[in-house]
């Protein structure tokens, strides 16, 4: 069984990845770094939490297994 996330993580995470399609990669680092620059997050753990599922997204994009 997978992580269960915040509903929250997953709609900012896809508005984020709709908004900004070619800005995303599959590196957890790139993703954090382009959030704090896009985003005024004032929580690590939020911060880290919406990269994260981003880079997850990614992943399963690239894997064809995206809804």
């Amino acid at each position: 069984m997978g992580t269960v996330r915040e509903r929250a993580i997953k709609r900012i995470a896809y508005r984020f990845v709709k908004q900004y399609p070619d800005l995303w990669t599959e590196d957890f680092e790139h993703n954090k770094m382009m959030l704090s620059q896009i985003a005024e997050i004032k929580s690590k753990t939020y911060r880290n939490r919406i990269a994260g599922y981003i880079t997850r997204l990614k992943v399963r994009e690239r894997q064809g297994t995206l809804i």
